[in-house]
């Protein structure tokens, strides 16, 4: 994005610590700067990536100047505002507008006209995702209806952590159930016995560690399995 000219007040903050990637791969254009859109450049920060977030309203933009790089106060639906930022160079940009949804849909229709290749955003229900991406989003999330997921299965069971790859797979962090202390995974059976594969092991107060066949299980320890998701839920649910 070095053809940037800045439209509105670009102001400058903190830079991350973590190093600096080289080059536009690295460069990531977030549109919307309230809880999920900051959150969303703040780790990318971190990560090391540069980030340039657009903003519209200029007490988040004051807010975020202390916390981004790079803060710039436009108007994220218009496209000459977006094309005099540069913003059809970057390879990945993220509308991360909240409760606005005309201001969603304009931005990613906007975003599409610069062919911007990779243009992920927020929507607040599948009707909002499915009119994203008409206008040409490649990639859509739903933060409250994923989390509220997450969250019922974390409730309802033994689960510490809970990832759904896909409509059914799941990754699921656990205690290792009372049965397999003192068994070794090839001992206990774990694959045929229950149809989850444990990926990876952490023994109190250690680290986690790649699980083997050889693995002996303790009283104790996390296990990270991964299975289909009735599955996973039945082996969380082991005493």
């Amino acid at each position: 994005m070095a053809s940037r000219r800045p439209i509105g007040r670009t102001r400058t903050g903190a830079r991350s610590a973590a190093a600096r990637r080289a080059g536009p791969e690295s460069e990531v254009v977030v549109i919307g700067l309230g809880r999920f859109g900051r959150a969303l450049s703040l780790t990318l920060g971190t990560m090391g990536y540069e980030v340039l977030g657009i903003e519209a309203e200029p007490k988040l933009v004051q807010e975020c100047s202390r916390e981004l790089t790079h803060v710039v106060e436009a108007d994220g639906t218009n496209y000459e505002a977006l094309r005099q930022l540069g913003v059809g160079d970057a390879r990945i940009a993220v509308v991360a507008i909240g409760t606005d949804l005309e201001a969603s849909v304009l931005t990613v229709a906007a975003l599409d006209d610069l062919r911007v290749p990779n243009i992920w955003a927020k929507a607040l229900n599948e009707r909002h995702a499915e009119i994203l991406r008409r206008v040409g989003a490649h990639h859509v999330v739903l933060p409250e209806v994923e989390m509220g997921e997450r969250v019922a299965h974390l409730v309802t069971g033994r689960m510490i952590e809970y990832v759904q790859l896909d409509s059914d797979f799941a990754l699921v962090e656990t205690a290792a159930p009372r049965e397999l202390v003192g068994r070794t995974l090839a001992e206990a059976g774990v694959r045929a016995a229950y149809n989850v594969t444990v990926v990876c092991m952490r023994p109190a107060g250690g680290q986690w560690t790649y699980a083997t066949y050889e693995s002996t299980v303790a009283e104790g320890d996390l296990l990270m399995v991964a299975g289909p998701i009735t599955a996973v839920e039945r082996f969380s649910e082991l005493p």
